[in-house]
């Protein structure tokens, strides 16, 4: 007969296999009487999980829907699907999940045994995943990556970004775009933040170091803190531009790598963007297709103005004397 701490995993582990089980089925299965079985349910009433039960003859349990997820119980083949589809999910197929799915995966690498850890590798290593989403980013070093955030242990990288580096870093968030995965971290060799492509390293050196103390972030919403430090921070110029046009309109026509975008009230945008070139960044604000207007820098106003002279000019060429537009 089994204990009373790894029954009760057994039963709620029965219960999570199918929907209905009648008293006498659950007996049969733990091998102990109508009236234990009675015991360890109310047992995991009040450790907070809804059993439901049906008087009768026709009666039994069902494991209903509480307010919080109980913990799952998954068998060999159970555990290697969900291993499988999260790896998936993490690396970019399923748009808007890449994050959550990369959470989920580490608490399920972390308890996976080495029997079943090589059956996942197995299949990726036979059925590799496609597409640029993921930036060439391996899903091993995205998990290792993602424990060592949600255990604050220091982790040191080689990273290659014009030349190669050696750093030591206290890893805090991994960062989704729909091209890249970045990490936020804290530098302790440049003693700064610093926002890293993930793509860009090339591998952990050595297993996670020692816990550190959480630091004060540097700006709440990491996702936007990234997008400002990827699309707008290291060029010459930074742009705010204000569209007379809902976030949701303009949203679309844009991505957290190329500017951050912010509702500044109905109807209306602001656009924060950077470029290396004045030049580039008037044809790229003036493409999204909305009106606007150049809130900073002062210097990009000539260069609209310029631009949209040479606009005009090689529309009225194209639609000279007596030639009819679009001939």
């Amino acid at each position: 007969m089994l204990e009373t701490s790894a029954r009760l995993l057994r039963l709620l582990s029965l219960l999570q296999s199918r929907a209905d089980w009648t008293g006498a089925e659950l007996a049969e299965r733990l091998q102990v009487g109508l009236r234990t079985v009675r015991r360890d349910i109310d047992r995991l009433r009040e450790l907070g999980y809804p059993v439901d039960s049906t008087p009768g003859v026709a009666g039994g349990y069902r494991l209903g829907v509480g307010a919080a997820l109980p913990p799952l119980l998954l068998d060999d083949e159970e555990a290697v699907a969900v291993a499988i589809s999260l790896r998936t999910a993490a690396t970019g197929s399923v748009a808007g999940l890449e994050e959550a799915a990369l959470r989920a995966l580490a608490k399920v690498q972390q308890v996976l045994p080495s029997r079943l850890r090589h059956r996942v590798a197995a299949f990726h290593a036979a059925v590799p995943l496609t597409g640029a989403a993921t930036g060439g980013v391996d899903a091993d070093l995205l998990t290792a990556i993602a424990a060592a955030c949600r255990d604050r242990r220091r982790i040191r990288l080689r990273y290659r970004s014009r030349t190669a580096s050696t750093r030591e870093v206290e890893p805090y968030r991994l960062v989704h775009t729909p091209r890249r995965w970045y990490l936020l971290a804290y530098d302790l060799g440049r003693d700064d933040w610093r926002t890293f492509r993930v793509d860009r390293i090339e591998e952990l050196l050595g297993p996670p170091g020692a816990r550190f103390a959480p630091r004060p972030l540097p700006q709440e919403d990491t996702a936007a803190y990234v997008s400002h430090s990827i699309s707008t921070a290291p060029y010459a110029y930074q742009a705010r531009i204000l569209f007379h046009a809902p976030l949701e309109e303009v949203a679309p026509r844009t991505s957290p790598t190329a500017g951050r975008l912010e509702a500044v009230g109905a109807g209306r945008c602001l656009f924060h963007v950077g470029s290396n070139s004045l030049q580039e960044l008037a044809v790229h604000v003036a493409a999204k297709g909305f009106d606007f207007e150049v809130l900073d820098p002062p210097e990009l106003i000539p260069v609209l103005h310029d631009l949209s002279d040479r606009l005009r000019k090689a529309a009225q060429a194209a639609t000279g004397p007596g030639r009819p537009p679009g001939d």
